[in-house]
């Protein structure tokens, strides 16, 4: 019905600002060349899209979903303005990755010194969070890629395997006597478990591995960090479940030793995240290359 993009500009800084005169002040117009904008759109929607008050404008339902699609639109736009910037050079720019605090520092760490030693003017963006908030920040355009737990099952996602973890549950001295031990899960359960609090792949790996085993995972403390869960288990608090990999040096030094269950508990994959046919941005793009 229209080709005039600033019109659609003019909506979307409107509704995104929730004020006709924030939006002329982020794009040096009158307030008065915004309302004329806004009214011109509506018209030939014949549609209004705004309502009126006096704190400002809110989006009427039909706003709503005409802002739906110009959002990703406008996130679309700032993408290739950033592509093209980036094919330049990358003396400056910004590369954006979300994950676990422990996958940054356990696993991503060595890339992200190499990438900062190669590009020092590319300036390092991490969102730390569990994978469905690394979901939503992918599709919000907040960051160029995520680094979680698989699987990841979902169409807009593109998502490439990495490296393979496995999960085990450590102890510390206290329980000594467990150390050459092959327990049964009910026998491990006799003991009190740590587990980490969030909503992650491995806590809800482990808690359906054991439901298929028909018992309950009830853990007794439970923890927001996997530093914590290492701290308690060599404090004697309990048992903790954890990554192996992330408890190496513990392992090597002594300070903490692997339960061994009568039963395997399956690996898991790492997968590194994008947006399905969405281009990604020189700096992501050389970083995908450096982790292989």
């Amino acid at each position: 019905m229209t080709n005039n993009y600033e019109l659609y500009k003019v909506f979307y800084w409107a509704a995104k600002t929730g004020s006709l005169t924030k939006a002329a002040n982020a794009l040096f117009l009158t307030q008065p060349s915004v309302s004329h904008a806004v009214k011109q759109l509506e018209e030939r929607f014949g549609l209004s899209l705004f309502n009126r008050t006096a704190k400002g404008v809110t989006l009427t339902q039909e706003g709503a979903v005409l802002y739906s699609y110009i959002e990703q639109s406008q996130i679309l736009i700032t993408l290739a303005e950033e592509k093209m910037a980036a094919l330049k050079s990358l003396d400056s720019g910004e590369l954006r990755i979300g994950g676990s605090d422990s996958l940054f520092k356990h696993y991503l760490l060595p890339y992200l010194e190499s990438f900062h030693r190669r590009y020092p003017g590319v300036k390092l963006h991490l969102n730390h969070g569990t994978t469905p908030e690394i979901i939503s920040f992918l599709k919000e355009g907040r960051i160029d890629l995520g680094v979680v737990r698989m699987p990841i099952v979902d169409s807009q996602l593109e998502v490439r395997e990495s490296i393979e973890l496995q999960d085990c549950f450590v102890a510390g001295s206290h329980y000594a006597e467990l150390e050459n031990s092959v327990l049964t899960l009910e026998r491990l359960l006799e003991h009190p478990i740590i587990l980490f609090s969030r909503n992650s792949r491995a806590r809800m790996a482990i808690t359906e591995l054991f439901q298929s085993y028909g018992h309950t995972l009830k853990p007794e403390i439970e923890v927001g960090s996997v530093e914590l869960l290492i701290e308690l288990a060599r404090k004697g608090l309990g048992i903790s479940y954890v990554t192996r990999e992330f408890v190496s040096k513990e392992l090597e030094e002594g300070t903490l030793f692997e339960i061994q269950l009568d039963v395997q508990l399956p690996p898991a994959r790492v997968g590194i995240m994008t947006m399905r046919n969405m281009p990604l941005t020189e700096a992501a793009s050389r970083f995908m290359e450096m982790v292989g």
